[in-house]
């Protein structure tokens, strides 16, 4: 089944693989809990490639929304999640090499609850004024392990059968009627 959300620039690179064109495959992590030295929001973003990569996001990105930003070199495995009709499509994500700075950033994720949420963006090397496919795929990152030399964690879409309706929480301190 075609993904809609691919540019027909990278369906031809996909389906023609010319020798000249790569695509550059990245992940951004973001958390509420992620900020840099001066206390800004800030992002993990990665790209599966030898030599950094500077690229423009797309203009609706939820952090630095058409900003060109850095993505730094480093390998990771990801398998995209199938265009079908699984109920919550799941994958893998590992991060090889990590750097003390994402781990920094995971340990002070892990005491929040707040998700991780993982945006997967190819480029191709031709073109870096923006992501080719958009919108993103945006995975909710859980069950994260962290060793010496990696980061495993298990990504899925958003589970939209079990989201709380209504998304409205009645508790008897912001609705003191509900208390007798």
């Amino acid at each position: 089944m075609p993904d809609p959300a691919l540019s027909a620039a990278l369906a031809e690179a996909y389906a023609a693989a010319p020798a000249d064109l790569v695509v550059l495959h990245t992940l951004e992590l973001r958390h509420p809990a992620f900020v840099d030295d001066e206390g800004l929001p800030t992002a993990i973003r990665v790209v599966r490639d030898h030599v950094d990569l500077w690229a423009r996001l797309e203009a609706g990105a939820p952090l630095d929304g058409g900003a060109l930003v850095r993505f730094v070199a480093m390998g990771f495995e990801l398998e995209l999640p199938p265009v079908d009709t699984a109920p919550v499509p799941e994958i893998t994500v590992t991060l090889d090499n990590v750097s003390r700075e994402i781990v920094r950033h995971l340990d002070a994720a892990a005491t929040s609850q707040d998700k991780i949420e993982v945006a997967y963006r190819p480029y191709l090397s031709t073109d870096l004024e923006g992501p080719q496919m958009d919108p993103p795929i945006t995975l909710v990152l859980t069950e994260v392990e962290a060793d010496v030399f990696r980061v495993t964690g298990r990504a899925r879409m958003l589970d939209i059968g079990n989201k709380a309706f209504p998304a409205e929480t009645y508790t008897a301190s912001r609705f003191p009627g509900l208390t007798r």
